[in-house]
C-alpha cells in the first residue's frame, strides 16, 4: 500500500523554499504518493459563507486532507507568525462539517529568510492546529534559515544537518502512518 501524503504551503509562490521543503520531506519519507493543497481561495467572511456556503476550494483541501495518510505542512515567518494565506486555509477549513484533522499524521515544517528559519512561525501554526486534535510529530523540528540558499538548481535540499533533521521527521511520520494503518 502506497503512502498519501498531502503537502500544504503557506507559500502561494510557485518556486516557494517552503514548496522546494515539502517536496524534499516526501522524497526524504520515501514510498508514496504527495499531493499539494491549493490555498487559493477567498479570505473568510461569515457573511460569505452565510451566502455563499463553504467556497469549493476549502471543501477540496478538506476532502484532501481526510484522505491523506499524514500532512505536510510548512510555513514561511511573515512579520513573526504563519502566512495569512495558512491560517485563512485553516479558518476555512474548520467551516467544513467532519473533522479531517483528528488524529491524522501532521509533520510540521519552515522555511524562512531569517536567521531562525521560521521558528516562532512554526510554533503559532503549531498551536492553531490544537482545536483540529491532529497526531503532530514533535520533532526533531525543522527550521530551514536563509532559505533561498539551502536548495541545489535541482530544488534538492543541501546542508547536512537539515538533511539529517527533515528524515528524521520523516521517519517518525512513516512510523506514525504505519501504527495509524495499524488500527
Amino acid at each position: 500500500m502506497t503512502t498519501t501524503l498531502l503537502g500544504i504551503s503557506g507559500a502561494l509562490r510557485a518556486g516557494s523554499t517552503n514548496r522546494k521543503l515539502l517536496r524534499e520531506a516526501a522524497r526524504l519519507y520515501g514510498d508514496c504518493t504527495y499531493v499539494e493543497a491549493d490555498l487559493q481561495m477567498p479570505l473568510y467572511d461569515g457573511d460569505l459563507e452565510e451566502a455563499e456556503g463553504v467556497p469549493a476550494a476549502a471543501e477540496r483541501i478538506a476532502a484532501q486532507i481526510a484522505e491523506a495518510d499524514a500532512v505536510l505542512l510548512s510555513t514561511p515567518e511573515y512579520n513573526k507568525g504563519p502566512s495569512g494565506v495558512l491560517k485563512n486555509a485553516l479558518d476555512w477549513v474548520s467551516r467544513v462539517p467532519g473533522t479531517p484533522w483528528a488524529g491524522k499524521p501532521v509533520a510540521v515544517m519552515s522555511a524562512a529568510a531569517g536567521r531562525a528559519g521560521g521558528e516562532r512561525a512554526q510554533m503559532l501554526l503549531r498551536a492553531y492546529l490544537v482545536p483540529f486534535r491532529p497526531h503532530l510529530m514533535m520533532g526533531p523540528e525543522v527550521h530551514l534559515a536563509a532559505s533561498s540558499t539551502q536548495f541545489d538548481e535541482d530544488g534538492m535540499l543541501q546542508g547536512e544537518q537539515y538533511i539529517k533533521d527533515l528524515t528524521a521527521l520523516m521517519t517518525g511520520l512513516r512510523e506514525a502512518v504505519q501504527r495509524a494503518a495499524a488500527h
